[in-house]
């Protein structure tokens, strides 16, 4: 028995040894940073992904909005890239993607408020790293907008998409969402090609967003949308008025009206909402987690 002790006493001491080993030093590298293709005028920006999303929220939201809108717009543009990479090699820095400022079109935007304002918008995204917004186990497409009419607009009427979690709802926290546009008789007419002599507008239908889905102009159909391309207005929320020699158009909102107002969103800050409640409320029946 004095013997089969002092050979286990070794062994066990040894066993214990390795043991504590392996569990103080794990076995996994450490995550590396995900780095995105940026596709600009002049080249392609290999960047980090949540420098790249500093860039975004510089150059989508206004820096002095609120903190909690801020890091809803920082997830919604981080969701809104990740969804776009499962198909695409590069993204755009344009409105046709996500709008991004580089550190020196930041100082150039904001001249002395650089550090004070790229700190703040920093700080947002660094308190949601690597959050985004998953519908079905899936990245959502995180469309958002500057400001609504009032109510949100559906993905299938603007881009074609059914997407369950972007649905016409009400948006009642933008304000001061009008805007009149006054342009020459001469330039309605030639931007929609038409007749000159009498303006007809007859026919206008819209959708449950109170947007214009379709109108007639001296017998002739246009889309909502096609009007609000052909005379560059804020959104398809439109009221034409023949004024004689001018033609006055009220439009409510601006952007396509899918997914978040940013300007809801930062009037929802206000009253106190925080940011999960903020997407939440935009994006149906979304949940948020890590990448």
């Amino acid at each position: 028995m004095i013997y089969l002790v002092i050979i286990l006493i070794p062994i066990t001491i040894i066993s214990f040894f390795f043991r504590e080993t392996n569990f103080i030093m794990p076995s996994e590298e450490p995550k590396k940073e995900l780095q995105i293709k940026v596709k600009t005028e002049e080249s392609i920006l290999e960047l980090n992904l949540e420098e790249y999303v500093i860039g975004v929220v510089a150059g989508e939201m206004p820096a002095l909005f609120e903190k909690e809108a801020l890091k809803a717009q920082a997830i919604a543009s981080r969701t809104y890239a990740i969804n776009h990479f499962q198909n695409e090699n590069t993204i755009t820095n344009t409105i046709d993607d996500q709008v991004y400022l580089t550190s020196s079109q930041m100082q150039e935007k904001w001249q002395d408020k650089y550090k004070e304002y790229f700190n703040r918008i920093k700080d947002c995204v660094e308190e949601t790293k690597d959050l985004i917004m998953y519908y079905d186990n899936q990245p959502i497409k995180a469309y958002y907008y500057s400001m609504s009419n009032g109510y949100t607009e559906s993905s299938l009427n603007v881009f074609n998409e059914n997407n369950d979690y972007l649905n016409i709802i009400p948006s009642p926290f933008d304000e001061d969402n009008e805007k009149i546009t006054t342009i020459s008789r001469k330039e309605f007419c030639q931007k929609l090609n038409i007749n000159c002599q009498n303006i007809i507008i007859s026919n206008i239908i819209k959708d449950q967003s109170k947007r214009v889905s379709q109108i007639t102009i001296n017998n002739q159909k246009f889309t909502g949308l096609e009007i609000r391309e052909k005379l560059s207005l804020r959104s398809t929320d439109f009221t034409i008025t023949d004024k004689g020699s001018t033609i006055e158009i009220l439009t409510k909102g601006y952007g396509h009206g899918v997914g978040m107002s940013q300007y809801g969103a930062n009037n929802m800050a206000k009253e106190g909402y925080n940011y999960e409640e903020i997407l939440k409320y935009y994006y149906q029946n979304i949940e948020i987690s890590s990448i």
